[in-house]
């Protein structure tokens, strides 16, 4: 849980990170201090486990926001906007406001190129460093190769083969297999495991231009609250990230899938992640056989995208955009647009583009209008540029809530293109756009943020921002590749790959490669420092990878963080600890850490001896989740008792029920439920209740005596 006065709000519920208006929502509103505002202040939650779960919960509104809303890509950006004479009327901002017009490298339209050099993607795809000219690369292919197949078929020898391998080429100075070589110590693979020379290994990488390795750096940087290298190096991830989201090779929507709920598999995310397979697509496509314009459209996203696991296929997706045309959706014409804008399965053709959006609008489809102002700003498919119909048409599209519209808004008033360069109206109109899940306005807020333009300077938030932009990067195809290779059976491939995601930072992948190594530990798929993992090996690995993710807000995390030092599996009994682990879930409104919280309160295990507390813990439970009526109404008789028969029998007794438990469930487990015995048992107790039946039979029926009639 982060610190200072930054509350949590969960995003399924409250889709929105920064609340503008004060006035339409208590609590997270206040959050946000423009220049010149009294800061906001709140007490500082006393809890260890802290934090951090600010940008967790941040991740999870983007990656939420961007399945509904960032199929419409904003298509305007800071690149080549600032209007040669609109400098005699920037004296509405400071100079200082000059440092976020700066120049970018790439444009929205611009020739891809490779954002995430030596990604393991290289060999899991079509691409190959096989015939490289560089022998490094070389044997650092092989290494990858090796490493990947091991995992997948859970062999060690192999696995040290390949570590011996990716070592050969990082002691040549290779950064990228510097980077996976910093990996295999981080997490003890193969290799010793060494936190000092897997950061050395990543600070040589990252040096070379490993962008992973960066990415491990900033989240290093971010756990131990050092903001102003963690917010350097996502402020660069992030740009890159953006830049990456230009024809990518890769789907820049890429779905976390979160394998597991609880502790139980999550069957239906899984099942609506097969792909073509999936019986929801089946239905969809038979739709769209039949002549369904928004089960075309849906069919189109879904190939252009590559999303619930459909492979990406543009072809397709231009196939069905047009059939739907036919049947005039304007989602589609706009979707044509983009198409033609940015070359995807066509030639680009800006004139096209323009005709397109012109119909789609005609339509009253009002996002288009965002892309008719972005070709005007940019003169592309039209006689010339012209700022005064950009700005209405972003206007238009911005009336009707559209978030490109008002992120395009933001960037005209903070270049002063067309109008008088205004801060402040920029930073309304790029909060609007963020709260929508706008990835271009995130990293725009966190400029602000960064420098104290129209939002007081917060170093802390900005990096926070920052690496929400940054996580959607191309790196983060490996979550794709990870949920494909499980979905596959390939658990092994699905832990390795989770696992580096976990590295950089991702809260979904460490608790999926947590969850995987409780789930399957005893199958030998992890792989440890020499051989197979041993148990500690395993539970250390799965503890390290829960505490990371209940860092970032995953109360569930936390809670099994908890019941692991309660329980002492994997590591030493530590009740202080758990109660610690606790605490967090507890934040985070889990009515079970409340209960367990109650119970430890209750018996004085890791907290002082106190039954009010207690009390109050279980009656938070009861509030939070009205399925614990049953344990908390014994858990309060116990309180009852335990409070008005101090070290009485009844007291050693309820002490005395953790003890007896497991030795009662095992006697259950093994006698009571074994096949055979579970069989005679119930033989036994037909056998006795066909005899309690035949002997009420046999009972003659009582008649009643008729009273004794007095004599007259």
């Amino acid at each position: 849980m982060i610190n200072r006065s930054r509350q949590i709000f969960h995003v399924l519920h409250y889709p929105s990170f920064i609340k503008f208006d004060s006035s339409s929502h208590q609590g997270p509103s206040k959050n946000i201090t423009f220049a010149g505002d009294s800061p906001q202040t709140s007490p500082i939650p006393q809890l260890a486990m802290r934090r951090r779960a600010f940008h967790f919960v941040v991740i999870l509104l983007l990656s939420h926001a961007l399945l509904s809303s960032s199929f419409h890509h904003p298509l305007f950006t800071d690149e080549e906007l600032t209007d040669p004479s609109s400098s005699s009327s920037s004296n509405a901002v400071d100079d200082d406001s000059d440092d976020l017009e700066e120049t970018a490298e790439w444009d929205d339209f611009g020739k891809p190129r490779n954002y995430d050099p030596g990604s393991w993607l290289s060999f899991m795809g079509s691409l190959s460093f096989a015939n490289s000219s560089d022998p490094r690369e070389v044997v650092y292919a092989s290494g990858v190769r090796h490493m990947i197949s091991a995992a997948s078929s859970s062999d060690p020898a192999e696995m040290d083969a390949a570590a011996t391998e990716i070592e050969t080429a990082a002691s040549a100075g290779f950064p990228h297999a510097q980077s996976t070589l910093g990996f295999l110590y981080g997490i003890g693979l193969a290799r010793i495991q060494s936190r000092p020379k897997s950061f050395l290994y990543h600070h040589f990488a990252a040096e070379g231009g490993n962008t992973q390795s960066k990415m491990i750096l900033a989240y290093n940087y971010l756990r131990q609250e050092m903001y102003e290298k963690a917010l350097k190096l996502y402020a660069e991830l992030a740009k890159a990230a953006l830049a990456s989201h230009i024809a990518p090779k890769e789907p820049r929507v890429i779905e976390h899938v979160r394998i597991h709920r609880g502790t139980e598999e999550n069957t239906e995310a899984l099942r609506k992640s097969r792909g073509e397979a999936d019986e929801d697509f089946q239905i969809t496509e038979y739709q769209a056989l039949k002549g369904n314009s928004a089960a075309m459209y849906e069919i189109g996203m879904l190939y252009y995208y590559g999303l619930r696991g459909v492979k990406r296929d543009l072809a397709r997706a231009l196939h069905w955009f047009s059939k739907a045309v036919e049947k005039r959706d304007p989602r589609a014409m706009e979707m044509l647009a983009e198409m033609y804008g940015i070359g995807a399965a066509v030639e680009m053709n800006y004139t096209k583009a323009f005709e397109w959006l012109a119909l789609a609008s005609r339509h009253k489809y009002y996002p288009a209008y965002n892309g008719l102002g972005y070709l005007y700003v940019k003169g592309y498919g039209v006689e010339e540029k012209n700022y005064t119909k950009a700005r209405e048409y972003f206007l238009k599209a911005a009336e009707h809530n559209d978030p490109s519209g008002y992120y395009n808004l933001g960037m005209l008033y903070l270049k002063g293109i067309g109008v008088k360069k205004d801060i402040a109206a920029a930073t309304k109109f790029f909060i609007t756009s963020a709260n929508a899940g706008k990835p271009k306005a995130i990293y725009q807020v966190a400029r602000l943020f960064e420098k104290g333009l129209g939002l007081n300077k917060d170093v802390q938030m900005a990096t926070y921002l920052y690496k929400t932009v940054a996580e959607m990067g191309p790196w983060s195809s490996l979550s794709r590749w990870a949920l494909e290779s499980y979905l596959k059976g390939d658990v092994g491939l699905s832990l390795l790959l989770y696992s580096r995601m976990a590295e950089l930072g991702y809260e979904v992948a460490q608790s999926n490669a947590a969850w995987i190594l409780d789930k399957y530990g005893e199958q030998s798929i992890c792989l440890g420092e020499s051989g197979f993992c041993t148990d500690t090996e395993r539970h250390h690995r799965a503890n390290t990878f829960w505490w990371h993710a209940s860092e970032q807000g995953n109360e569930h995390a936390a809670l099994l963080i908890g019941d692991a030092y309660y329980y002492g599996r994997g590591t030493d009994r530590d009740y202080e600890r758990a109660a610690e682990a606790y605490m967090h879930a507890q934040s985070q409104s889990n009515a079970q850490a409340m209960f367990n919280l109650g119970y430890m309160h209750e018996r004085g295990l890791g907290l002082p001896l106190d039954l009010h507390l207690a009390k109050r813990y279980y009656d938070q439970a009861l509030e939070v989740d009205p399925a614990a009526k049953i344990p908390v109404k014994l858990a309060l008789m116990s309180l009852w008792i335990r409070k008005n028969n101090a070290d009485s029998f009844l007291v050693k007794m309820i002490d005395s029920l953790p003890e007896l438990y497991p030795r009662f469930k095992v006697w259950v487990d093994e006698v009571l439920l074994d096949e055979g015995n579970a069989t005679i048992l119930t033989l036994f107790a037909c056998l006795l209740a066909v005899l309690y039946l035949r002997e009420r039979q046999r009972r003659p029926a009582m008649v009643p005596r008729e009273p004794d009639v007095a004599a007259n």
